[in-house]
């Protein structure tokens, strides 16, 4: 299940950067420009342009809706543009969950079955960097810091808009929270320049604001 929109981005640049928001698009709909998939099974997720008065630029966030339970179902939004290095930083808000409460930044993105991932877990309170590798998530371990599988234990707020950045040149990759970097780890599974986007899991409906993506 996929599909590219054709409209034109809303987006400006500051110094090389892309900060895209969703404030000109109509609600109710889908963004323009992005490709809507998922890995694994599960209901269809549901990504929406809608209003939210709390949103860091108003009046729109991009929500991810759908609240199918499946532990293993991670709904995606990928723009449609390509870097091999740089970073991508998105406003996030975990709005409800009962199976997961989750936000996330993936990179490299080949197709559904094959990326980078950095997610933030308000209900787990951590934060966790992994490959999607074939369809498997596999946990790429931070050196240098008491970490485990599941993560790097971190405040991640519920219900309250917090900033998830990650940098990506080469094998080296340095992800952030609200600013300050929590962990670095290397990994050379995937070299080649892919698309860039959103991610949450389960059940977690989500909001996002100012994804802002830097690099080529």
């Amino acid at each position: 299940m996929r599909r590219f929109l054709s409209i034109a981005l809303i987006a400006f640049s500051v110094t090389g950067a892309e900060t895209i928001g969703f404030d000109s698009i109509r609600a109710g709909a889908p963004p323009p420009g992005w490709l809507i998939a998922m890995t694994h099974t599960g209901s269809a997720p549901k990504w929406v342009v809608q209003k939210d008065a709390t949103a860091p630029s108003k009046p729109n966030v991009l929500a991810q809706v759908s609240t199918d339970r499946t532990a293993a179902r991670y709904p995606l939004a990928v723009l449609n543009k390509t870097l091999k290095d740089g970073e991508i930083s998105v406003k996030f808000k975990t709005i409800w969950g009962k199976e997961d409460q989750a936000a996330g930044l993936m990179w490299r993105y080949r197709d559904e079955n094959n990326y980078y991932l950095v997610r933030a877990n308000s209900k787990e309170q951590n934060i966790a960097f992994y490959k999607i590798e074939n369809g498997k998530r596999t946990p790429i371990i931070p050196k240098g810091i008491r970490a485990r599988a599941d993560g790097v234990k971190h405040n991640v707020p519920f219900q309250s808009w917090s900033l998830l950045k990650v940098t990506f040149r080469g094998p080296v990759f340095e992800v952030y929270f609200d600013h300050r970097r929590v962990f670095r780890v290397e990994d050379n599974t995937f070299t080649q320049p892919g698309k860039v986007g959103l991610w949450t899991k389960a059940d977690s409906v989500t909001y996002f604001d100012d994804f802002r993506v830097a690099g080529k």
